[in-house]
């Protein structure tokens, strides 16, 4: 889920990543004489050290748990891609992702890793105004935090309530897709078809006969008077996004986004997006016949990353975003990033899945999000000191009081993005089983990022 900071450095045709310097060689193997052809492979590892004060109820392997203390991998990659020819470029990505101590798939801790991409793309011009790709990609509408570059985050954490589907219907974001996008003018556009994959495949136990048969779905109706995501059905999803580009251009090399530049860059954009499906949905009337409900997310968001003053290589990074989901009628999802806890003692006095560090992060209704970032006057080469803050606030229709998130922290640069560490306060609702807001909770991240 990141591109590199190499990726930042230029825009050229023949060779999209600029020469690195003497001190920091990359894993690149030249396909020809000139190197305008080449693979080259990364890799990146954030391992978290975590202390979390527990929501209300909340349970470890059976132990209720009013506060969690847990170490875990949030991300492990190896990125893989190159410029096979002046025109195709193939990206393949490999890793794993919330890898901690309640992390379970079929009981078995070994099968976590798997392929994040798997895309060939095209240019068909000169420049960059058209490339047309497809296969297993996080090319998204929506927001550029649908697209996330995760070795360059300014904060922590994504807002992966941005990810809005994410593991239900996709691959940890990734979608089966056909793409077009490119670079008109000061216009950065993409434009996907997604063949979305079936819900029943995010994980749940498959059903089977006594012979260990697979069962057929036969579930014909939904259980519930709230949207969730149907079983029965399939249908595809349309998704654009559209940036203008005021001042410098982003890079262009693979789909995903930037999070902060770190003042390399003078950015600052307008932009918005939008993902449809129809009949994405299902729930039951009031008169209890199924019915089924469209999925349309829409955002507009301004993004600004830009040095302040070169000679003190200081920088400001500033984001902001309005969202409206509409999954259906009180549509709501419970998300806990890498979830310390795995249950709750009385799931009727809570939400379900509100145990551990979990919020009500998707749902039918609006977001709002903010983050801004200053990286500190420092000298050329020498570690760089990055505050931030960020604040969410979901109105989703099924709470009766919205979701203020905040988040406080600083980054400590000792490389740049290449090595990093973290810190980052939050504090969060905690809900009762009327959807009201009960307590608010507070969780304590270290962070340390690597990236080769």
């Amino acid at each position: 889920m990141f591109s590199l900071y190499a990726f930042a450095q230029t825009d050229s045709l023949i060779s999209p990543v600029s020469p690195a310097p003497t001190e920091d060689k990359p894993l690149k193997f030249s396909l020809n004489k000139d190197g305008s052809r080449y693979f080259q492979v990364t890799f990146l590892n954030q391992t978290w050290v975590r202390f979390n004060e527990s929501n209300p109820g909340t349970t470890v392997f059976g132990d209720h748990e009013k506060n969690t203390f847990d170490i875990g991998l949030r991300r492990t990659r190896i990125q893989m891609y190159g410029q096979i020819t002046d025109r195709a470029f193939v990206y393949l990505q490999f890793g794993m992702n919330n890898f901690n101590r309640t992390y379970q798939m079929d009981n078995n801790r070994k099968i976590q890793s798997f392929f994040h991409d798997a895309l060939g793309e095209y240019r068909l011009t000169k420049g960059n105004e058209l490339k047309l790709g497809g296969g297993l990609t996080i090319a998204n509408g929506l927001s550029r935090f649908s697209n996330p570059s995760v070795g360059t985050i300014m904060t922590l954490d994504l807002p992966v309530f941005a990810q809005a589907t994410v593991d239900q219907t996709d691959l940890f974001s990734r979608k089966l897709s056909v793409y077009a996008r490119g670079q008109l003018g000061k216009l950065d556009y993409r434009i996907v078809l997604s063949d979305p994959f079936s819900v029943n495949s995010s994980g749940a136990s498959i059903a089977t006969n006594a012979a260990g048969n697979i069962q057929p779905i036969t579930k014909r109706v939904p259980d519930s008077k709230d949207a969730t995501f149907a079983n029965i059905g399939h249908t595809y999803q349309y998704q654009g996004y559209f940036s203008y580009n005021f001042w410098e251009k982003e890079p262009h090399l693979t789909p995903y986004m930037t999070g902060t530049f770190m003042g390399k860059r003078k950015v600052l954009n307008l932009a918005a997006g939008a993902i449809y499906q129809s009949k994405a949905t299902w729930r039951l009337s009031e008169d209890s016949i199924t019915k089924y409900d469209d999925m349309f997310l829409w955002c507009v968001e301004g993004y600004l990353d830009s040095y302040i003053n070169k000679d003190k290589n200081d920088a400001i990074s500033a984001y902001i975003g309005y969202f409206n989901y509409n999954f259906g009628k009180n549509y709501l999802r419970y998300n806990g990033i890498m979830n310390p806890a795995n249950g709750l003692v009385n799931p009727t006095n809570a939400p379900s899945a509100s145990f551990g560090n979990a919020v009500p992060m998707m749902g039918t209704g609006q977001v709002i999000y903010a983050q801004l970032g200053y990286l500190l006057p420092h000298e050329s080469g020498k570690p760089g000191i990055m505050p931030f803050i960020s604040y969410t606030r979901s109105d989703f229709d099924k709470l009766k009081d919205p979701a203020n998130v905040y988040d406080i922290g600083v980054n400590l640069l000792m490389n740049g993005h290449k090595s990093k560490l973290s810190f980052d306060y939050q504090n969060r609702p905690a809900y009762n089983a009327d959807y009201k807001v009960s307590q608010r909770k507070s969780c304590f991240i270290l962070q340390y990022q690597i990236f080769i």
